[in-house]
């Protein structure tokens, strides 16, 4: 008689079998009931909804949401596409979202069909799906496909987006615009409709942004057809730089435009740098004196179970991999490892910006050195492959319990040279120490270690402003998470500011 363990084993080599064939939304009809309610006794799957269920994680604590964030664009793709076959898409606000790169999971997903309920699908973690009943084109040049996911296509979804889009997601809107390389797909559609309203609003849009030639376009052609036209600007204020339309990613004007948006706000609240005129020998002293606390605090935020006398084992060089089995096999020992090498490298970044290195270029020239560190012990006890350690991540990774997606890892080498140039270019010490971790953080350039090295780099643009070393407790990370979560997903950079800001008030 098979054991329980065998037992469960054939449930997840029936799993793995799904998986394989890309099923990701598993309904009552893929499975037994048997293996159904033994991977769902094992934390292995988990229900939606009546009748369908989705992959997780046994090691995950209960009510942890990373896996269904991570598998929820494919599962509710395949439960509409179970509904309603091909006659369905994403909203016109929801499409946009996924045009420009912005697959952060919504709290709901709005989508159309003529098979529409007008009612909400309640998902799990507060998520839900609203099919609206709604004709959509038949037209195949008003859609497009990304990851699967029917959208309606750009130039249709900013003609049919609501008005409101523009001022309640000004980001998101400006970065649609633009893409647009030719306002002839716009005008076109804008013609067939006779959208005059809509003409005037996407002629004061383009306007807003800088591009007059594409607004002048719009409102001549439809005079030229006849119509009476209005311009309105829907915008409520002009953006506070110019667009660089030689840009091949939406992201990247994305980034700029959080950078501007974020700026005032984080001059309002963050406190003034110091007047004090710095001694390098003595920052130094006290970034030497603070290291066993901020690696303590570091390494517990990111879940590593770390002691005083474990980070004391590893400075006095008593932690040997090559010798010792225990310390080769203690993923803590090698965390704590990799934490000090890379703090010994991130010093040699503070005494550059102390000595009035441009911090931008610091940050760009050293920062894979850091990661490298951060990462080299678990190489050497073969943990991870040397190859791991060459350059930005090259596949999607997804960060705990956040509706945050980071961006698609094709953009990251893109978005890493922004975040330093923007970097080397901004006055404001406050708006580096702050945005240079956001910024970091949100892009998630690497598949493990970006909290780490984002709180490396932040401190780095501590140094540069003449602020001390900052330690983020890791009894505040609930509210340092949700500060992070309120930027990346609200767009509210308050929450962040405040909270840096009151550490620092607190250690003064």
């Amino acid at each position: 008689m098979a054991t329980a363990a065998q037992k469960l084993a054939n449930s997840l080599t029936f799993l793995k079998k799904l998986q394989e064939k890309g099923v990701i939304a598993i309904q009552t009809k893929d499975i037994t009931r048997t293996h159904r309610e033994r991977l769902q006794a094992n934390g292995f799957i988990q229900e939606v909804m009546k009748g369908w269920y989705a992959p997780t994680r046994p090691d995950e604590p209960a009510g942890e949401s990373t896996a269904w964030y991570a598998s929820f664009w494919a599962f509710s793709t395949a439960y509409l596409t179970s509904r309603f076959g091909d006659e369905w898409c994403l909203s016109p606000e929801q499409s946009i979202s996924l045009h420009i790169g912005d697959w952060t999971v919504p709290t709901q997903l709005l989508v159309r069909t003529p098979k529409g309920g007008n009612k909400p699908i309640t998902l799990l973690h507060g998520t839900s799906i609203f099919d609206v009943r709604l004709e959509i084109s038949d037209k195949a040049e008003d859609y497009d496909v990304k990851e699967g996911i029917p959208l309606i296509s750009l130039p249709q979804a900013l003609i049919t987006c609501s008005p409101n889009q523009f001022t309640n997601k000004p980001i998101e809107m400006r970065t649609a615009l633009s893409i647009i390389s030719d306002p002839t797909e716009i005008l076109r559609r804008l013609l067939k409709g006779s959208h005059t309203t809509i003409a005037g609003r996407l002629a004061g849009a383009f306007r807003n942004i800088g591009r007059d030639k594409f607004a002048d376009e719009i409102i001549t052609t439809m005079k030229s057809a006849g119509h009476k036209i209005s311009e309105t600007d829907p915008f409520e204020e002009k953006p506070a730089f110019s667009f660089d339309y030689k840009e091949v990613s939406p992201q990247v004007n994305r980034i700029k435009m959080l950078w501007e948006s974020f700026r005032e706000p984080i001059i309002e609240h963050f406190p003034a740098p110091p007047e004090t005129t710095i001694d390098t020998k003595t920052y130094m002293e006290q970034v030497d004196a603070i290291y066993t606390t901020d690696a303590y605090h570091s390494l517990s935020i990111e879940g590593y179970r770390v002691s005083e006398d474990l980070i004391e084992k590893v400075r006095q060089g008593n932690w040997s991999p090559d010798t010792s089995a225990e310390d080769r096999e203690n993923l803590n020992a090698l965390a704590a490892r990799g934490y000090w090498q890379a703090f010994q490298a991130v010093k040699d970044a503070v005494k550059a910006v102390l000595n009035g290195e441009n911090p931008g270029d610091v940050a760009n020239n050293q920062h894979p050195t850091w990661y490298r560190e951060l990462f080299g012990p678990s190489v050497t006890a073969s943990i991870i492959e040397a190859a791991d350690l060459a350059g930005y991540r090259n596949r999607p990774v997804y960060i705990r319990r956040s509706m945050h997606t980071p961006p698609q890892w094709e953009a990251v080498r893109e978005l890493m040279p922004t975040l330093f140039e923007l970097l080397k270019n901004e006055e404001s010490p406050a708006v580096r120490v702050v945005l240079g971790h956001f910024i970091f953080v949100f892009i998630h350039p690497y598949v493990d270690g970006n909290g780490r090295t984002g709180r490396f780099l932040m401190n780095v643009m501590m140094a540069a402003g003449g602020y001390p070393w900052l330690v983020i407790p890791v009894e505040h990370r609930d509210e340092y998470m949700s500060a992070l979560e309120s930027a990346s997903v609200g767009k509210d950079i308050v929450p962040f500011t405040q909270f840096l800001g009151g550490l620092v008030r607190a250690n003064n």
